[in-house]
Order: C-alpha cells, then structure tokens, then sequence
C-alpha cells in the first residue's frame, strides 16, 4: 500500500511537472510567434519596440521558469521520496527532544533555509540579469541584503510564535485541533491587513502623503463620490528596486490606505490616474476583498480538516519518505503535497479573479472614462513590457488577470456604450 501511494504522488509530481513544462514551452512559441508585428488593437498605441521588448523579456523570464519548474520538482523529490526532510528529523532529534516545540520550530527553520539556498541563485539572476538587462533593475546588492536581512528578522520574531502557537494548537486540542487553528489564523490574517500599511510595509519603503494638490483634489473627488474612506493617500518610492509602475490600497476598516508607486505618477496624466484609482476602487466597492477572504477560509478549513486526516495515518508519512511522523512534520509534507494537487484546478481560481478584475474596470468605466483607463492601462503594459500576445492556456492557468487584448477590448465596448 506504501509503495502504490508513493508510485502515485510520483506520478502526480512529473504529471505536473511535465504540464508546467508544456505550458511555458506553449508561450515561449505563441509569444516568439507573434514577436515580429504588433496585435492590431494596438497598432496605434504600442511602438514595435516596445512590443519586441515585452516579448523578449516574457521569452527570458518563460526560459528561466522552466529551469526552475525543473529544479522545484527535483528538490520536491529530495525533500519526500528522497529521504531529505527524513534526513534533517532524525539530526534534529540527536540535539532536541522529539516532538518538541522547539524540535518543531528547527525542522521548519531547516526546511526554509535550504529552500532558500536552492531558490537564491534564481533570484539573483532574475534581478541583477534579466531584469537589469531590460532596464528594470534599480535593486543594489546592499539593498537585496537588507531585504533578505529584514525578511528573515520578520520571519523569527512574527514566523516562529505563529508557528508556535499552531504546534500548541494541534498538540493540545484533541482531534479538533484544525477548528481552533483554523480560527487562530483567520484572527491572525485580520491582524496582518491592519499592521501591514503601517508597520510592516514602512519597513521596506518609504511611504510620503501625495504632495500633488490637484491630483489630490481630483482623488478626494472620485472617493466621495465612490463613498470611500481612507487613512490617506501615499505615494511609495517603489523605484528604488524597480522601474515598473502600480497602485494598490491596502488595509482594512480605519487603517485602509491608497498607495501609488512614484513609477506610476511620473508616467501617467491626472485623468488616467483617477481612472487607475477607480479601478482599484471598484474591488472595494464590489466586495472582492471580502468575497476573497471568504474563498480563502472556506479553503483553508477544508484543508486543516484534511491534514488532521492525514496526520492520523501513518501511510501518509510513509508514502512520502519520512519515518518521523510528528506535527511539524505533517504540515511540512502538507505544503509540499497540495500545490502538486491543485495545480490542475489552478484555472478556477483564475476565472474567480478575472472575474474580479473585469467588475473593476466596469466600475471605474462608470465612475470615470473608459478611454482613461485604456490609456493608463496600455502605458502599463508598455512601461512594465508585459506581453500583448500571451498563449491562452498558459495565460489561463498562470495570469491571475485577464490578456491585455480581451481587456482592453471590453473597456473599449463599454467607452462606446457610454
């Protein structure tokens, strides 16, 4: 019985594998396809060599993903059928008493660092090369250290009681446990949205109230006619790591915020702007934020509820190349297991967000002018080379937004509409 489900996640690992492979190969080819002519929609609006640049950084980003697909599935490999984790739970153990908090903790700071040493090389390359290669780059090797410095200092001082409060949960809760850290985390969650703008996010950059009085003007405007209340508007210095623009509001109840990346205020007009806001405006105003959260809940109680399954059963540790069954160890093996599952659902969870995204731009369409978002929208794509011509099936399991072409095609029906 042990072999049969280890001979099946095996199976399930290179199905998916072999999937993602075929997918980024799919755009790689539909992308270098139509990289000689810019789409008709936007003959007018996008030059050829900006078009040429989206397309060659989409095919240096799609080429060094399937490096890493391949990588993540042989470490997924070593970690299971490997013997890996195995490996790091039974040298734990000679120095901490098994099953303690603190042998909990050490398994999940080994299993961390050595993702982290596997994923590093990836990431430097994808900054200080490709990125840097298209001119998008403003990240020095001092600030990249002092992020990592920060992160990990995040990760001790918030990660490791987090994590040790859900090892006490599932220790001392009986078979209930899931129900109790299923709450623990939604509680936890609620926390983060409001700490985050104003703790957490300052500790990366630097976030100044929007000086601009005629675009704070023309702001305050559209959020009293949208009956949106904020903590303020703020413009964050996100071009000391990066050229690209966005917007976003973060927060929740009174400590909501608006945040505009100084990128985005140097390329975009005032109107297109207040139309990018409107946008943003739109997830607030239809409830996405909260239909979101319940989306994550609902999936997140079911899958507590499965691991509190699992965990029972000693095959599932067997299956999976571990001899030392334990909480922490369920929930690392856990992690590992449910991205290969879901990954074929991962077209729903797509749908559900473009969905989101297509009720935002008809609220900003109604709160401002269509054309405006356009406008900004295709200066977006331009500044931040995102390909006009991504592959559907690709676009489909990978692009939480929808292609610029169907996108920018609704807004121009509903600017005539209008």
């Amino acid at each position: 019985m042990t072999e049969t489900c280890s001979q099946i996640f095996l199976a399930l690992v290179v199905a998916v594998t072999v999937m993602r492979l075929w997918l980024t190969q799919r755009q790689i080819r539909h992308v270098g396809k139509h990289r000689h002519a810019v789409p008709a929609r936007f003959a007018n609006r996008i030059s050829l060599d900006d078009h040429q640049k989206a397309a060659d950084y989409t095919l240096a980003k799609s080429r060094l993903a399937q490096i890493h697909t391949l990588i993540e599935a042989a470490l997924l490999l070593a970690f299971t059928l490997g013997g890996l984790l195995d490996a790091c739970a039974h040298l734990l153990q000679q120095y901490l008493p098994d099953g303690s908090y603190l042998y909990g903790l050490g398994l999940f700071a080994s299993f961390g660092f050595i993702g982290f040493v596997v994923d590093l090389p990836f990431s430097l390359y994808r900054t200080f090369s490709v990125d840097e290669r298209f001119g998008f780059n403003k990240m020095t090797p001092r600030l990249y250290l002092t992020d990592i410095a920060k992160q990990t200092m995040l990760a001790i001082l918030i990660g490791a009681p987090l994590l040790g409060v859900v090892l006490w949960l599932m220790a001392q809760m009986a078979e209930r446990w899931w129900l109790w850290v299923w709450l623990f985390w939604l509680g936890f969650n609620l926390l983060v949205m409001v700490a985050y703008p104003t703790v957490i996010a300052p500790m990366f950059n630097k976030f100044t109230p929007l000086a601009d009085d005629t675009l704070r003007t023309r702001i305050d405007a559209l959020l009293a006619r949208c009956g949106f209340r904020s903590s303020g508007v703020f413009v964050m210095d996100g071009s000391k790591r990066s050229t690209q623009g966005n917007a976003y509001f973060t927060g929740f109840g009174a400590a909501k915020r608006i945040v505009f990346f100084d990128t985005l205020l140097e390329r975009l007009q005032p109107s297109e702007i207040e139309a990018v806001l409107a946008h943003e405006l739109g997830h607030f105003k239809r409830r996405h934020i909260w239909k979101s959260i319940t989306l994550m809940a609902v999936l997140s109680l079911g899958f507590l509820w499965l691991l509190g399954v699992l965990m029972l059963a000693p095959q599932f540790y067997a299956a999976l190349g571990v001899s030392a069954p334990g909480t922490a160890m369920s929930l690392i093996l856990f992690s590992l297991v449910l991205p290969v599952v879901l990954f074929p659902l991962s077209p729903l969870l797509s749908a559900f967000s473009r969905k989101h995204e297509f009720e935002a731009d008809a609220f900003a369409a109604e709160q401002t002018e269509a054309s405006e978002l356009v406008m900004a929208l295709v200066k977006l794509y331009r500044d931040n080379a995102s390909t006009l011509t991504p592959d559907a099936l690709h676009s489909l399991f990978h692009d939480s937004h929808p292609p610029a072409s169907i996108r920018i095609a609704r807004l121009d029906a509903l600017g005539k509409t209008a």
